[in-house]
């Protein structure tokens, strides 16, 4: 079954034999919002993969961070003439000892870097407007929030077992409730996570005819 907040909730409450005098909404859905954070932390996931596309302006080097990035995967420039490149990932320490004056237009950039929490900067200082796409990871929907709270998030409606295991383990810190049960959850929260993990970064980037079809070795023993 698929998950909404309405659904998760109830089955939290039931798991833990706990109504809603202890577990209140408010706690349950910051329970609920540490868990999805766990699980983006610690997986990656393509339903989190996007794409931005944008000019550089010439003269400037700085490029204002989407607000729902987490990290960069990668930068492609297109030129005036159609041509894509890749841009290479670099230290600010890097940029500043390649190109020390950012002021002034220099060039077809070729590096980028993080610069802090609001921009990233290329260098040379862009002497055109070039078009350029953004590759990231970003901050999924969380299903506290609407239109995840009625529809369910991709987490919610294909892997409810880890989102309800992460929210268990969750809840049972909270509650100080039996280190048994604790480490139950604990243990089928990493069990699932492995399993999610095998699927989004290993058999969804798998093709089978270039990487040939998975195959479990069998034992055979020697008659």
């Amino acid at each position: 079954m698929a998950y909404t907040l309405a659904n998760l909730q109830d089955d939290i409450r039931n798991y833990t034999e706990v109504d809603d005098g202890v577990l209140t909404t408010g706690i349950l859905n910051t329970i609920i919002k540490n868990s999805e954070n766990k699980i983006y932390r610690e997986a990656d996931s393509d339903d989190n993969r996007f794409y931005a596309t944008s000019n550089l302006a010439a003269g400037s080097r700085y490029v204002t961070i989407p607000s729902d990035l987490r990290f960069i995967r990668y930068v492609q420039l297109t030129d005036a003439a159609g041509n894509q490149t890749f841009l290479e990932k670099k230290d600010t320490s890097y940029m500043a000892t390649f190109y020390d004056t950012p002021g002034t237009a220099s060039g077809i950039p070729k590096y980028y870097a993080n610069w802090d929490a609001n921009y990233w900067v290329v260098a040379p200082t862009p002497n055109s407007t070039n078009l350029i796409t953004l590759a990231y990871t970003k901050q999924p929907d969380s299903i506290t929030t609407s239109p995840g709270s009625t529809q369910g998030t991709y987490i919610s409606n294909k892997y409810q077992d880890l989102l309800l295991y992460a929210s268990l383990v969750e809840a049972y810190g909270y509650l100080k409730g039996p280190v048994d049960m604790l480490q139950y959850y604990t243990q089928a929260y990493e069990k699932a996570l492995q399993s999610y993990a095998i699927e989004q970064q290993g058999r969804r980037r798998r093709d089978e005819y270039q990487d040939g079809v998975i195959r479990t070795p069998l034992k055979s023993p020697s008659p």
